[in-house]
Formats: C-alpha cells, structure tokens, sequence
C-alpha cells in the first residue's frame, strides 16, 4: 500500500493591519483524502492526501518543508507499518507582507474612502499570489492588492459570485487611485532635503520608490 502525502504553502498578504488572529498566524487545510480502488470491494492499492499550510513573514518555505516531511515521516515509523509514505510539496512560497502606511496605500485608501464612504479594513488574507513578491523583488516597487469583491464571494468555490455593485464600484475604486496616485509628488516627497536623482537614477528599476525611502522621512 502506497500512501502519498500532497502539499502547498499559500503566501499570507495584506489587502488594504490585521483585525482577527486567524489573518495573520499560520493555518493547516486539509484538501482532500482520495483512495485509490478499482472495486468496492476491494482494499486500495493507494491513499492520496492533500493539505495546505498558509505560512507567514518570516517563515522560510524550505525549511517547513524539510520540517513537515521529517515530522510526517516520523509519525509514520511509529506505527510500524509495511506501507510506505512519500510525502511531495507542489508549490511553495514566501509570505508577502507590506506597508499600509506606504503612499502607494494611502491613495488606495482614499480612493476607497471616496466611493464606500468609510475607511478601508486592513486586514491580512492567505491565498496562492507568489507574483506579488516576485513583482516586489524584480521592481523595488511597493505592491498594493486592492480588493473589491466582498467577504461571501466564496472566491474558488464551485458557487463563486461577485457582485453586479462591486463590479461597478472596483471601476471607480481604479479611476479614483490612479487619481490619487497622479497628486503624489515624486520621486521623492515633497519635503524631501536630499539630493535629487540624475535621470539616469530615475530610468533604473526602484527608483520611485527609493525616493520615499529617503532620509528626511525615515
């Protein structure tokens, strides 16, 4: 008897600070546990498992690797069994946490606050979007997830919906940032005391955001 043991990491990222300790603390999923048997009658030949890990800042996706299948296996040699484990990770990633109070937020938030009349809630949500840090480490530039749907969405469901509203909303929630985003005075504040970058500073990759992280506002 073979048994098989899938699993993933989901990145944790903030949307628009956290509210609950389920958005920001490490969480196991079980997907599914499959047998695999020609028959009813029949014992299976193979049982497939799957679960997720959501992971967070400053967990390193290899070494819970290494420490889920060491663990996995040595529950598995106590029960002195014949079958035999593997244990295969199919996806892993960091988790991607950034700064609410960057700019690049804040004109998130405004264009929020102008169309739902409320300020935004940050909070922290898992989900599978490893492009976000690759995106951050490839740029230097500060990413913004900005989240229009709503929370019984059943995102990846079978009965996933959104909102005729939402759609009609996340439209001016997008004109209103980019709006928002013109009025910021860059590259660097506009307070800012230190050197102004060549223009051949500015064509490199970053250059946007190192502006804000200059010293007059550290």
């Amino acid at each position: 008897l073979w048994i098989r043991s899938f699993f993933y990491f989901l990145p944790c990222f903030i949307l628009v600070a956290s509210t609950t300790s389920n958005n920001y603390t490490p969480q196991n999923t079980i997907k599914y546990i499959i047998s695999w048997q020609p028959s009813k009658c029949n014992s299976p030949a193979k049982v497939t498992g799957k679960f997720s890990l959501r992971l967070v800042p400053h967990q390193d996706p290899q070494k819970i690797e290494t420490q889920v299948t060491q663990h996995l296996q040595n529950v598995f040699s106590t029960l002195n069994s014949p079958n035999k484990l593997t244990v295969s990770l199919l996806h892993g990633a960091k988790a991607w946490l950034s700064d609410p109070k960057h700019p690049n937020f804040e004109a998130a938030a405004k264009a929020t606050r102008k169309v739902y009349g409320r300020d935004p809630d940050y909070t922290r949500e898992g989900g599978s979007i490893p492009i976000t840090t690759a995106l951050e480490e490839a740029t230097n530039m500060n990413v913004c997830l900005l989240p229009v749907g709503a929370c019984d969405d059943m995102a990846h469901s079978q009965n996933e919906k959104y909102n005729v509203s939402n759609l009609i909303n996340g439209v001016k929630v997008l004109g209103l940032y980019l709006h928002e985003l013109g009025k910021l005075k860059g590259p660097k504040p506009s307070k800012c005391r230190c050197v102004e970058l060549t223009e051949e500073e500015l064509m490199e990759p970053g250059a946007f955001l190192r502006g804000f992280k200059c010293k007059c506002v550290m």
